[in-house]
Order: structure tokens, then C-alpha cells, then sequence
């Protein structure tokens, strides 16, 4: 186990926060997905013509990930030298912050061009946060946890994404088709989900405020062995680590972005005709698929290992990217729901495990700046523009086989990525034992300690 694993009360807690606050996070970031597809085109993009708007709509999701490695930057060199707590603060606020501030912005009609312009710094402000908030909550949940049970503890933050899309699509099924229909969405009602942000990032404040630090870091502070420049040590030792293990991301965030991106969505609606709240309480369902089962990929991964869930995930994922538009295509609303849950079955067992082999990964001095950099790459090759570059093959090719084609790609570049990393489970995290963590991750490296092979030598 960790040096210092917490006691069972504690572990709750934290498991409370950590959803809590991760759900939070992420429904502001995906209401703007959600969003996308359904407003932003129209109201900011709308001289560009109807096909170029949408495009740029689906850009400004993608956008944003390419500032989430300078959220993960600024976030990890912080994280692994004042501790996880006040990074995991920090970025909620600025997520809540910049998600409130879309709720008032004004459109194009009203301020012309300054209107995009002022979206998408919102968005890239989203991205900042997204970047840096991942690796402080997962840490922070596993790195408290027994060494029995990180696959379990690194599924609560996880659980957090499921539950954001969820709460994003449910709450705008909600103003869609009871609150504000028709052209009153289109007026003001996608504002109050934007709004409804300021009144969350209160109660996730005071939920994160109240968790005691890593138990890791509080003993690299105590000896004093932050790494001055962690940064530079990952990327000039580890490398290679943040390469594979981004990869593993990138098969698991292409497919999900699908859904959470907006593009699935926007499919059903727009080129199968199928009712757009009925859309969106699919996609709640599919959210709520997606949680349980990413919930069972945490057990999973504790019983059978993080490696063999991932191949089981990715197998399921690479028997799916195909039938899923089918389904969509001749089944109607009901094929939807069938997609959406073999998709939401894959992408849980691809994503549950995800914070346990992270954390495993890299060695504790550098830890923080390991996972956040790692996700957040695996993030802009995979999730980032996926929403875009899928319409784009639907427009240039009249049929959803090329884009099953890309995702089919992604998932066997992650399944590739997964055989080439070594399952981690149970190895001790804390800083008594980097020379054991800096080497063996990868099938390539020797599993011999660096301080013994120095003394070899």
C-alpha cells in the first residue's frame, strides 16, 4: 500500500469529493459540447454559412484541448511542488468561472465578430482547467487509497466524467423540452445551464477545501524531495512512458467523444431527423451506462489487472465502431439506444482503470506532472478534434464507414499501446521507493531497479 493508506472514513470522503468535484468539472465542460452542436453555430458562427458554422462549432470543442497540456504544464510543476489539494481547488474555480461567464456572453448578432473570439478564449480558459484538474483528482484518490484497491479508488474521479455528461445532457433535455422549447432555447434557455455553474463551483469548493493532502506528497514535502523541475525530468527520463501510456487514452477518447463531443448528437438529429430532447435523454442514458460500467472496470482491474481490462474494453470497442452508426441508421431512436450502449460498455472498461496504471506508472517526485501531461496529450490526439474530423469524413465521403474506419484506428493504437506497457497493480508508491518505480513499465525495460543496476555496474 501507500506509506500511509487512509482509514476507511477518510477513504469515503474522499471518494465524496473527488466525485463530487470531478462531476462538477466536467459537466461545465461538456455543457459546452453538448451545446455546441445545438446553438453555437447558429448564434456565433452563423455568417459562415450553415455546413462551414457547424464546423467551426465542433473546432471550438477541439480547440480547447490543445491548451489542456499548458493546464496539465502549470498544473503538474505546481501539483508535484505544493501539493495536489491546492492544484484540485484552483482549477474547479477557473472551470466555474470561465463556464458562467459563456452563460452571458453575448451572440453575433448582438457584438459581431468579438462574440467567437470571446467564446472560444472561454473555451481555451475551459481547456486550462480540464488540463490541470484530471491528475490532481486522481492522485488524490489513489494515492490515499490501499494498495488492494486503487483500481476502485482511481474509478471515483472517473466516475466524475460519466456523471458530468450525464448531468450536461440531462439538463439540457430539460430546457429543450419543458422549459424552454423551440425557439425559446434558442433565445435564452441554453444560458441557465451555462449559469447554473456559479451555484456548483460553491458547493465543489467547499467539498474540496475539505480533504486532507496526498498522503504521498505530505511525505515528499516532509523530507523535502520535490523535484525542482519536474517537468524536465519526465519528459528527459520518461518520455517514452508518456508516449504509450497517451496512446492508451487516445483508443478510449476518440470513441468517446462521439458522444461527449457532440457528433453522434448532432447525427441523429440532423441526419436522421430523430427529436432532439429524445436525443438528449439518450445521451442520459448513455451516461449513465458508461458510469456503471466504468465503475466495474475499477473492480475489474483490481481482481484481473488494469492490462487485461483494457484489452477487454478495447475488443468490445473494436466489435462496435461499425454496427453503432448502422443501428443509428436503420433503427431509429431505438438503434440509438442500442449504439449508445455498446459504446458506453467499451468505454468504461477503457477508462476505469486508466487513473491506477497512470499512477503506476510514473515515480512519485514527478508523478503529478506524469499523469496530467500524459492524459492531457492522449486528450488533444484523441478527444480533441475527433467531432471535427468525423463530420468532415461524413461530408467528404456521404457515409459513416470512413468514420468508423478512424475510430477503429484509434482503438487498435490503443489496444497496440496497452501490450507494450506492464500491469503495475500493487507496486508501493510513496518516495521510499522511486528507483523500483522509475524502471519496468514498458515490456521493453528491465524490471530491476535503478539503484541495483548502479550498484551492478
Amino acid at each position: 500500500m501507500t506509506s500511509s493508506a487512509a482509514a476507511p472514513a477518510s477513504l469515503r470522503r474522499i471518494a465524496f469529493a473527488t466525485i463530487i468535484g470531478t462531476t462538477i468539472e466536467w459537466y461545465d465542460f461538456f455543457i459546452y459540447a453538448t451545446t455546441a452542436g445545438l446553438v453555437f453555430a447558429q448564434l456565433f458562427f452563423q455568417p459562415a454559412g450553415k455546413e462551414i458554422a457547424l464546423l467551426l462549432s465542433f473546432a471550438t470543442v477541439g480547440i480547447s484541448f490543445l491548451f489542456r497540456p499548458l493546464g496539465a504544464f502549470l498544473a503538474g510543476h505546481f501539483g508535484d511542488i505544493i501539493g495536489r489539494k491546492a492544484m484540485l481547488v484552483a482549477t474547479l474555480v477557473l472551470m466555474g468561472a470561465a463556464t458562467t461567464l459563456i452563460g452571458v456572453l453575448p451572440t453575433y448578432a448582438q457584438i459581431g465578430i468579438l462574440a467567437p473570439v470571446l467564446l472560444l478564449l472561454l473555451r481555451i480558459l475551459q481547456g486550462l482547467s480540464a488540463g490541470g484538474e484530471w491528475g490532481g483528482a486522481v492522485l488524490m484518490a489513489v494515492e490515499h487509497a490501499p494498495a488492494d484497491r486503487r483500481g476502485r479508488a482511481g474509478s471515483w474521479p472517473q466516475l466524475g466524467v460519466p456523471l458530468g455528461f450525464l448531468l450536461a445532457s440531462g439538463m439540457t433535455a430539460l430546457m429543450t423540452g419543458v422549459i424552454s422549447p423551440g425557439a425559446a432555447y434558442l433565445e435564452w434557455g441554453w444560458r441557465v445551464p451555462f449559469l447554473l455553474s456559479a451555484v456548483l463551483i460553491v458547493i465543489g469548493f467547499v467539498i474540496r477545501r475539505s480533504v486532507s493532502e496526498s498522503p504521498v506528497f505530505e511525505e515528499i514535502a516532509k523530507r523535502g524531495k520535490q523535484a525542482r523541475l519536474p517537468i524536465v525530468t519526465l519528459f528527459k527520463r520518461y518520455w517514452h512512458l508518456v508516449i504509450l501510456a497517451a496512446l492508451v487514452f487516445v483508443g478510449n477518447g476518440t470513441l468517446g467523444y462521439m458522444t461527449t463531443g457532440g457528433f453522434l448528437n448532432n447525427y441523429a438529429i440532423n441526419v436522421q431527423s430523430i427529436d432532439t430532447t429524445a436525443v438528449l435523454v439518450a445521451a442520459v442514458f448513455a451516461a449513465t451506462v458508461w458510469f456503471f460500467s466504468t465503475l466495474i472496470a475499477g473492480y475489474l482491474a483490481d481482481v484481473i489487472g488494469r492490462r487485461h481490462t483494457f484489452l477487454i474494453g478495447f475488443g468490445i470497442q473494436a466489435l462496435v465502431v461499425f454496427p453503432v452508426f448502422w443501428l443509428v441508421d436503420e433503427g431509429g431512436l431505438p438503434g440509438l439506444y442500442l449504439a449508445l450502449l455498446l459504446i458506453s460498455t467499451g468505454l468504461g472498461l477503457t477508462y476505469g482503470p486508466l487513473a491506477a496504471w497512470y499512477s503506476e506508472i510514473f515515480p512519485a517526485s514527478i508523478r503529478f506532472s506524469g499523469v496530467s501531461i500524459t492524459y492531457a496529450i492522449g486528450a488533444v490526439l484523441g478527444g480533441a478534434f475527433a467531432p471535427m474530423i468525423a463530420q468532415m469524413l461524413l461530408g467528404a465521403t456521404g457515409t459513416t464507414a470512413a468514420v468508423s474506419g478512424y475510430l477503429l484506428l484509434a482503438t487498435l493504437l490503443g489496444a497496440g499501446a496497452t501490450l507494450c506497457l506492464r500491469d503495475r497493480s500493487g507496486i508501493p508508491l510513496g518516495p521510499d521507493h522511486e528507483a523500483e518505480q522509475a524502471t519496468g513499465a514498458t515490456i521493453f525495460a528491465s524490471r530491476t531497479p535503478v539503484a541495483q543496476l548502479a550498484e551492478t555496474k
